[in-house]
């Protein structure tokens, strides 16, 4: 049996308040999300491992936005990716290209890009992000539900 330990890390659960609204579905305290972009797989969400995660940097191939507070950042960072907190994500993605451009110095993310990965330190905020993105047409962006706290458990490996 899969301990609810396992599936929040994964992505699947995150704590939340009782909620029933749009594509969520929380019942005791339970979150769950149906994000349905995962590579035709229907019903899976969007989830990259530290494995995929770690070719996609190797080969620079990852549009990497961590989306934690910068005062976290500060304290420790993957490689190469870039700080956008949860609270600024939404206006950050509609900006025109180039203002987007200009202000995080990296390539604005398009809506048809399928490298587009976001992460925090657990995975709670970047499965909110994933799914402000996917409501924004980012259809096949993902999330590394491990966060922060899973690459630097395994980078010290």
């Amino acid at each position: 049996m899969v301990s609810f330990q396992v599936l929040r890390r994964l992505g699947v659960f995150a704590l939340t308040k009782p909620v029933c609204h749009g594509r969520i579905l929380s019942a005791c305290g339970l979150k769950t999300s149906n994000i349905n972009h995962s590579h035709g797989q229907p019903g899976a969400v969007s989830v990259v491992t530290y494995e995929q995660l770690k070719a996609m940097l190797a080969n620079h191939s990852v549009q990497l936005f961590d989306v934690r507070n910068p005062d976290e950042v500060q304290a420790g960072r993957i490689p190469d990716s870039v700080n956008i907190p949860l609270g600024e994500l939404e206006v950050s993605l509609k900006l025109p290209a180039q203002k987007f451009e200009e202000q995080f110095k990296v390539k604005a993310p398009q809506k048809t890009d399928d490298n587009i990965v976001f992460h925090c330190r657990s995975g709670k905020r970047s499965l909110t992000a994933l799914e402000t993105a996917h409501r924004l047409g980012f259809s096949k962006a993902r999330h590394y539900a491990g966060g922060y706290i899973d690459w630097e458990e395994r980078e010290k490996n």
